[in-house]
């Protein structure tokens, strides 16, 4: 049975540090963006809210699952190409740097569509 997390923290420190690193300096991305928006566990997984759903982000085997939904896919389609994408999701593998001022960019552009 999978762990249920309560904390955004007790999530970040269930991963070995290298991955509590990823998770962090993605949590930090998103705080910079919008500092106003409210941390929690959605779905299991960590999530930030701004009237209403923002993003969400995950560890997974081997990448970063970022979730800003199918509206923030599509608008930045072209600045996905290199990584695996679905309907609202995008994976960042563990194995490449962390596009981390991406990540602000697609958090800047649903902030301002909330």
């Amino acid at each position: 049975m999978a762990m249920k997390h309560t904390s955004v923290d007790g999530y970040i420190g269930s991963f070995p540090p290298a991955i509590q690193r990823l998770l962090r300096e993605t949590r930090e991305a998103i705080r910079q963006v919008a500092p106003d928006a409210e941390e929690k566990i959605s779905y299991q997984i960590p999530a930030f809210a701004y009237n209403g759903k923002m993003v969400h982000y995950a560890a997974f085997k081997h990448h970063i699952g970022f979730y800003p939904g199918e509206r923030a896919i599509k608008h930045f389609s072209g600045f996905l190409e290199p990584y695996k994408t679905r309907v609202g999701s995008v994976q960042f593998p563990f194995d490449h740097p962390l596009p981390l001022e991406l990540v602000k960019e697609i958090v800047q552009f649903r902030f301002e569509a909330m």
